[in-house]
């Protein structure tokens, strides 16, 4: 496979100084917003997201994580025994902006996966969409509100987020198989 960086560790930082100015200009504040990462790199970005807002707004948001596992519509197809480590949302999401954070956005199921899991737990006023990474190919009709970066793809090539917290090292590559 060949592979080439295309953000480094202050292309994502940049990304996410502009996605956190954002958030808080489309919701005219953040006293209604709670952040959700989507298990696994979206927890993380999540994270650095709210300690962005907070670091501009002088005021916290509220962070939470979720495990969309039991939600996919691939489920039988990845694993017989799924591991489900449960979610954690530290706030009532009712009546509240609801950001679902994520690392890549392909075809939309694990978007689709995450708003079912949400409505679960309880039903938010809106539910926006954050992503570090569009790279196309949608198969539901689902658009985020908040895209660090587009990256148009082919369907063979694969776009692989790296986050220091899991992979010891901040970047984005895309890897093509050699002909």
């Amino acid at each position: 496979m060949e592979e080439k960086e295309i953000m480094d560790e202050k292309a994502i930082a940049r990304a996410l100084t502009r996605l956190a100015h954002e958030v808080i200009e489309r919701n005219e504040g953040i006293a209604s917003v709670v952040l959700i990462g989507i298990r696994t790199r979206g927890i993380y970005l999540a994270d650095r997201l709210a300690e962005r807002i907070a670091g501009i707004e002088n005021s916290k948001v509220s962070v939470g994580e979720l495990d969309i596992t039991l939600y996919r519509d691939d489920l039988k197809q990845k694993t017989a025994d799924p591991e489900f480590s449960g979610s954690r949302i530290p706030v009532s999401i009712e009546g509240k902006t609801v950001i679902l954070v994520d690392d890549v956005l392909y075809t939309g199921r694990t978007a689709r996966a995450a708003m079912d899991a949400l409505m679960d737990i309880g039903r938010p006023q809106r539910i926006q969409l954050a992503v570090l990474i569009d790279r196309g190919h949608r198969e539901l009709p689902i658009r985020p509100d908040y895209i660090g970066k587009n990256v148009p793809t082919s369907k063979e090539e694969i776009i692989a987020v790296q986050l220091k917290e899991v992979d010891g090292a901040d970047r984005v590559v895309i890897r093509t198989r050699n002909k």
